[in-house]
């Protein structure tokens, strides 16, 4: 286990596969432009600690090392100068044990992998992705596939901040990040115009643009003092369309807040964040609707 002063930690939830991986390679990446530890977690299910068979301390034992074999491997290729931390829990299913651990460490992110099958830099969500962004109380973030080969001297490029009419909660976390990666930020406001076959999208399209615009300059006005940042709305037929048409950084991160329907403090995974992530090339970190109260 390696050191650090950092008070941020970014938990990731790590398994032996590809997605476990890239999972690792985008914590360490985040960390490691954000001055952070690493705290890696592999969660193995309750009965492999006898908790519903009868007890089999040799089995208990063998499982144990050959999880602390993996992390070990997993932690050297992030290299020394990303501070880490290596653990092991058990619990009913691998979301809630990583919920449980980002509470016990005070985890400002969590980070978990793609499911397997999804096309390169993309998202695909998996079970344990999909109970966490319908469940947890601080950010989750999934690893798009090809993470781990991204050099974690990449750090991080850009801050992109998609907003809607209430963006207080991303907004919040976007100029949070922007300014613990020492990162430029941009506002972004997405304009589907989903229409019929045959009508006349002109004066709705322009409708719909002025109302974005004015949602930027109203996030933009709520931004603390001294943060600047740039705006942009992508307008498209679809959310898809709008989010391809857009310009991408290597090394960026994108933020979205959860849906209306999400319980306070709650991330609950809305439809635009959904289809942003079938398109997104970056990392999406998906913020809960109110900020969970940490321990001072």
């Amino acid at each position: 286990m390696s050191s650090a002063g950092a008070d941020r930690r970014v938990l990731v939830g790590y398994t032996a596969s590809e997605g476990g991986a890239d999972a690792l390679a985008l914590g360490g990446r985040i960390a490691a432009a954000t001055d952070a530890l690493v705290e890696v977690v592999m969660v193995l299910p309750i009965e492999a600690r006898g908790g519903v068979v009868p007890r089999d301390p040799g089995y208990e034992r063998h499982v144990k090392e050959r999880s602390q074999e993996w992390l070990a491997e997993a932690s050297a290729t992030l290299g020394a100068g990303v501070p880490t931390s290596l653990h092991i829990r058990y619990a009913e299913s691998f979301a809630q044990g990583l919920l449980a651990a980002a509470h016990e460490f005070d985890a400002s992110l969590i980070v978990v992998g793609a499911a397997r099958g999804g096309l390169f830099g993309r998202t695909r969500i998996g079970s344990v992705a999909n109970e966490l962004l319908h469940s947890a109380d601080l950010p989750v973030v999934i690893a798009p596939v090809g993470s781990r080969e991204v050099p974690i001297a990449q750090g991080v490029t850009r801050i992109t901040a998609a907003v809607g009419s209430a963006p207080g909660p991303v907004l919040e976390a976007s100029v949070r990040l922007a300014g613990a990666t020492r990162a430029p930020l941009r506002l972004l406001s997405l304009v589907p115009v989903d229409l019929p076959a045959g009508v006349d999208t002109s004066l709705v399209e322009l409708t719909s643009v002025v109302g974005a615009q004015q949602v930027l300059e109203d996030a933009r006005a709520a931004l603390p003092a001294g943060i600047e940042a740039t705006a942009v709305v992508a307008t498209g037929d679809t959310i898809e369309e709008s989010v391809r048409a857009l310009e991408w950084h290597d090394g960026e991160v994108a933020l979205v807040g959860s849906s209306r329907l999400a319980a306070p403090s709650r991330l609950f995974l809305g439809s635009t964040a959904s289809k942003m992530l079938r398109e997104l090339p970056v990392p999406l970190i998906v913020v809960p609707s109110e900020p969970r109260k940490t321990t001072p």
